[in-house]
């Protein structure tokens, strides 16, 4: 868990919200921030933690809105954050990128370029 909300405040400019332990469950969780987007980590205490191996289609994933591909996907590389695919891009529409962070979960980050 430690490592997981480093990531993500460190790295992805994530705020932590709060975290606590729900004893009942026998689980730890974390809620973290990025402007209005929310996401939650949750920790199994009682079994090991596997990461899922990465596969397509990628789903799910977290998707992301930035507004500057090349300097998002410079960030990412500078980081040794895993690139998963692309930059990918459809003319005139939107370029995106799927990463992962260290547990495996797959994250998009997506810059569309004529917002209706």
């Amino acid at each position: 868990m430690d490592a997981a909300i480093k990531f993500y405040i460190e790295k992805l400019l994530f705020k932590l919200d709060y975290r606590a332990i729900n004893a009942a469950e026998r689980e730890e969780y974390a809620c973290l921030s990025l402007g209005k987007a929310r996401l939650e980590l949750i920790q199994d205490l009682e079994n090991e933690y596997i990461p899922p191996a990465i596969k397509k289609p990628y789903c799910p994933h977290f998707c992301i809105e930035i507004d500057d591909m090349e300097k998002s996907f410079s960030n990412l590389q500078a980081m040794n954050i895993k690139i998963v695919k692309g930059p990918l891009k459809i003319d005139n529409e939107e370029t995106w990128i799927y990463f992962a962070d260290e547990d495996n979960n797959i994250l998009e980050y997506i810059q569309w370029f004529n917002k209706k």
